[in-house]
């Protein structure tokens, strides 16, 4: 696209082979904004960059730093802290009325069980700044409480996020911005287990269709209230009895391979245009499209244990691709580019002697995946759920 890429990353954390896509590489601490903005200012006023852009959430806030220190467009250090920070996500929710929601910040047990007395239900125990789905904990009385704000102490949370538990299937709606305009596009819903692990997406929700309309202007006011001008953004929503609340919002493309999804269901690419269209490449559309199709991810997940053996049925209705031992061990979501022309495909992540863990967060959402693109959200579903069965590991 004509596109001249400076990377900065650490040294041993990314692969040599994309050393071909970028004008140069360069070295600093990624969560150190100030460090990074030290090695990138002597390029900027060499040869100005347009844009300085991130993929990963973690380093939203230190390339916000370089963004603010450079003078260039895009994702502030402000709005980043906003999105990551959960207590500061609410209160910018409340100064706005907007999606009201119970919570407190506690430092003390003791100040955990008063919200639980005062909320008089469930309420849910989660970092400040949380993600993966790390340390997030229901919690129903008294005995409960006590039990995760001891998990919250050995993690060394010693601040953390109370909310009232929201009662009501997750949707999200991922979106992209551009000049201060706010276009949702696609519309997702999750199935998680019990420790709030989202292991199923499919797009477009059936849940959230009766909500369309509500979730647009959440979403808009959202991403205004915490100053987001351009670039994708994943926000997630409750659907609840008294209707959507905000669950949390980021300023990134969303996870579980969903600007896949979305790009198969509704035919936008937001990985394309998290790039093409800040940098004038291509242009927001004035709409937003009507899905054409539906799509899923299904991850794996076998039994607990030490990997014996794994077994892919011959009449298997997918492209199964395999994993070599030893390789892409750290990668979330590998192979997946292999995979951007098949209907259905599915990763085996595994391997013999590997072991199985309990999905306590999205980081044990390690096994592999099935991929599926069908008439709507429901037939890719249920070829997701027919390939999962024909892939079996015997622990």
């Amino acid at each position: 696209m004509g596109v001249d890429v400076v990377l900065v990353h650490q040294p041993g954390q990314y692969e040599e082979s994309i050393r071909q896509h970028c004008e140069r590489i360069v070295h600093a601490p990624l969560a150190d904004g100030p460090a990074m903005l030290e090695v990138l200012r002597p390029l900027h006023e060499e040869r100005p960059f347009d844009r300085v852009l991130t993929v990963s959430e973690p380093w939203g806030v230190p390339t916000g730093h370089v963004v603010d220190g450079l003078g260039v467009p895009g994702t502030t250090e402000r709005t980043a802290r906003l999105l990551k920070n959960k207590a500061l996500m609410r209160e910018r929710l409340a100064k706005y009325d907007l999606s009201p929601v119970r919570y407190r910040v506690v430092g003390s047990e003791q100040e955990a069980l008063d919200f639980l007395a005062e909320i008089g239900g469930p309420v849910v125990l989660k970092p400040i700044d949380g993600a993966a789905s790390r340390h997030i904990l229901r919690v129903d009385n008294a005995a409960g409480l006590r039990d995760a704000w001891r998990r919250h102490t050995e993690a060394g949370n010693t601040s953390v996020l109370a909310e009232e538990f929201l009662s009501g299937p997750v949707v999200s709606v991922e979106s992209f911005s551009f000049g201060g305009r706010h276009l949702p596009v696609g519309y997702s819903e999750y199935l998680v287990n019990s420790h709030h692990v989202e292991w199923q997406v499919s797009v477009p929700s059936r849940l959230a269709a009766a909500h369309l309309t509500e979730l647009r202007d959440l979403t808009v006011r959202l991403l205004d209230a915490v100053e987001l001008t351009e670039g994708p953004s994943h926000s997630e929503f409750v659907l609840t009895d008294r209707g959507p609340r905000v669950l949390e919002s980021h300023a990134r493309l969303g996870g579980h391979a969903i600007p896949e999804l979305v790009r198969r269901a509704y035919g936008l690419d937001l990985a394309r245009m998290w790039l093409t269209v800040p940098l004038g490449i291509d242009e927001l559309p004035a709409e937003a499209p009507q899905p054409s199709a539906g799509a899923a991810i299904r991850f794996l997940r076998p039994e607990p244990g030490k990997i014996r053996d794994i077994t892919v049925a011959e009449d298997i209705p997918a492209v199964v691709k395999r994993v070599p031992p030893g390789e892409l061990a750290d990668v979330y979501l590998p192979l997946l580019g292999e995979l951007v022309d098949v209907p259905v495909g599915a990763v085996v992540h595994k391997n013999p002697g590997d072991v199985i863990t309990p999905i306590h967060t999205l980081a044990d959402c390690s096994s592999g995946y099935v991929l599926a693109t069908g008439a709507d959200a429901d037939a890719a579903v249920d070829t997701c759920v027919l390939v999962d069965e024909k892939i079996r590991f015997h622990t």
